[in-house]
């Protein structure tokens, strides 16, 4: 079926990986059963299931899974052995050949060896380098799950196939827990409750994979980025802004127009070659490069609320979690070589203490190290990889490392947060670059007198400003904390009467620095308090006659329901110390 790296780096840590790659099988098995004029691609494991890739010329829909599940069935009670063998490549091109598996004929071509390694169950013959189970018999627990449109080899300009996803486990109770987990997920999807919060959109006349941030999503963002810029600065680093639009000259020296060139937006104007920016660094560079620099200023911290832009493929666009133009936490730290392990280490604990405001504390640690295609000496890569290294240690910080995974200009450090329902996402990052200082020629004035190479540190504690809101949509379910909630409090009027006191009861509040919106429509109290159940405003203040006398309120909360009276001042109080505190929950 072929491995890409990131199987063979799933297939080294994942226990359930054979098992998977025999339901891919028995999947690619089934289907052929039910459709003999199916062509087939690949099919791998990946975290929590399986796909296969399927040329047919009639579509799928959701309705065949069931039968082809019924078949897959059929061929797990018939209990084949899986079996290994080896056949030459002119032999495996001819046997594939006869067989019409014009996608397998390709992979052969691409395989170095001059042998190709099979596997047979029963009726069923695939290109695959396994492992396996031993027999379909021991696929106990399998679901066919979606459908979706792939490209062969991820290539836009050739034939789209048919993807069918699934998953399986050892048990079907290990099967049910999963399936109710993806339910859930689904009830948090950030793309329905975007939509039903109205807190952001893609329009299509604009074009993919740019965001409109409504009013109540573009608070929720000021808010977001009011407290990374008071963290930063009480943390020392110095503001910057920097264009996004630079000529090609310098995306060609900073290296981003050999590595990354196919995730640019390059134009002209003027004759002149010009690339949108896809990182923050080369900017912050220029900066550094302004003006002279002694060992007294370092380190320098520059830090920059910065938009980039990648070309991402149209396919690959996830609502905000994979999109052309994203705002990045960024900032470049400039600083001697004995300064590094130390800096480091600031880092990551200014990492977790901002992941902490917003209720993260459970955390994953990746090293990536030099990837095969990258700048700078062998002996710098060696330098940055021991000093992230040391830094993780010397935080006695547990972290897995992913060989030859690092950016073109540096090893990396990366930090994935784990969700309400345990699911992992990508966040802060460092990397260590020696690279680019020595590209641009970057010193600093030593204590002996004479001009020194700095050092750069690239991090982002957050990362993207958009997945990081995406996956807060999922994680909180929509439910943001009080302190994060664009209306805080929903003032109710029970009738007419009563919207007086409901509107001075709403002008306090504002006045107090709580978001309070004032539901004055001609709808009964009920349809207004589930409306704001909807909304998940996090507090309810109900009014009529009784509570106007009383210069009081009548509180619900979204969770607790009916909290009782308390005077106005009280809820006030009440409101503005959750806020303040920015407690979760």
């Amino acid at each position: 079926m072929g491995h890409t790296g990131q199987a063979d780096k799933l297939r080294a840590k994942d226990p359930l990986y054979p098992l998977r790659h025999s339901a891919a099988h028995v999947m690619a098995q089934a289907v052929r059963r039910l459709y003999p004029q199916v062509k087939l691609g690949i099919g791998p494991p990946i975290e929590d299931g399986f796909y296969y890739d399927l040329d047919l010329s009639e579509p799928l829909t959701e309705e065949d899974l069931p039968k082809i599940e019924a078949e897959m069935a059929q061929i797990i009670k018939e209990n084949h052995p899986f079996v290994h063998s080896h056949l030459p490549k002119a032999e495996a091109k001819r046997f594939f050949t006869e067989r019409g598996e014009t996608y397998k004929l390709e992979l052969i071509d691409g395989i170095q060896d001059a042998e190709v390694s099979l596997y047979t169950d029963g009726d069923f013959v695939d290109l695959c380098e396994g492992p396996h189970v031993k027999s379909t018999g021991e696929i106990k627990a399998v679901k066919l799950l979606s459908l979706a449109g792939a490209y062969w080899r991820g290539d836009e300009q050739r034939p789209q196939l048919q993807r069918i996803y699934g998953t399986a486990y050892p048990m079907k109770a290990q099967l049910d827990a999963h399936l109710t987990r993806l339910e859930e997920a689904k009830r948090r999807d950030h793309r329905k409750l975007g939509k039903e919060l109205e807190l952001f959109s893609f329009e299509e006349l604009a074009g993919p994979g740019v965001v409109f941030y409504h009013p109540k999503g573009a608070l929720i963002r000021s808010l977001i980025e009011d407290v990374v810029r008071q963290r930063h600065r009480e943390r020392g680093y110095e503001f910057v802004v920097t264009p996004h639009v630079f000529r090609t000259d310098l995306w060609r020296r900073s290296g981003h127009l050999e590595y990354y060139k196919d995730y640019m937006f390059l134009f002209e104007s003027d004759k002149q070659p010009f690339g949108i920016k896809p990182m923050n660094c080369p900017g912050h560079i220029l900066i550094y490069q302004a003006k002279p620099r002694s060992y007294r200023d370092l380190p320098l911290r520059l830090f920059e609320l910065g938009t980039v832009y990648r070309n991402e493929k149209s396919g690959v666009l996830h609502g905000l979690l994979r999109v052309r133009s994203f705002t990045q936490d960024d900032a470049h730290i400039f600083l001697r070589e004995d300064q590094l392990v130390d800096e480091i280490r600031q880092v990551l604990d200014f990492a977790f203490e901002v992941l902490k405001l917003f209720g993260f504390t459970e955390y994953e640690i990746e090293l990536s190290t030099r990837p095969a295609e990258c700048i700078g000496t062998a002996a710098s890569w060696d330098a940055a990889e021991a000093a992230l290294k040391q830094a993780l240690e010397a935080s006695k910080l547990a972290y897995a490392v992913h060989e030859g995974e690092g950016a073109f200009y540096g090893p990396k450090i990366d930090i994935k947060i784990k969700d309400a329902i345990g699911r992992s996402w990508q966040c802060g990052t460092i990397q260590c670059d020696f690279a680019l200082p020595e590209r641009f020629d970057l010193t600093y004035d030593a204590a002996d007198g004479k001009p020194h190479r700095v050092v750069m540190l690239h991090r982002a504690l957050l990362g993207s400003f958009e997945r990081f809101f995406g996956m807060l949509i999922e994680h909180y379910a929509g439910a943001f904390p009080v302190w994060l909630a664009p209306v805080q409090v929903a003032v109710i009027p029970i009738s007419d009467k009563a919207n007086e006191y409901a509107r001075q009861v709403a002008d306090r509040l504002r006045r107090q620095g709580v978001r309070a919106q004032l539901d004055e429509r001609r709808e009964t109290m009920r349809a207004k308090i589930r409306d704001a159940q909807l909304a998940q405003v996090p507090y309810m203040a109900v009014l009529g006659d009784r509570e106007a006398h009383a210069q009081a309120v009548a509180v619900r909360h979204r969770r607790g329901g009916d909290l009782g009276t308390m005077p106005l001042d009280a809820f006030i109080q009440r409101v503005a110390s959750e806020s303040a505190s920015r407690l979760i929950g």
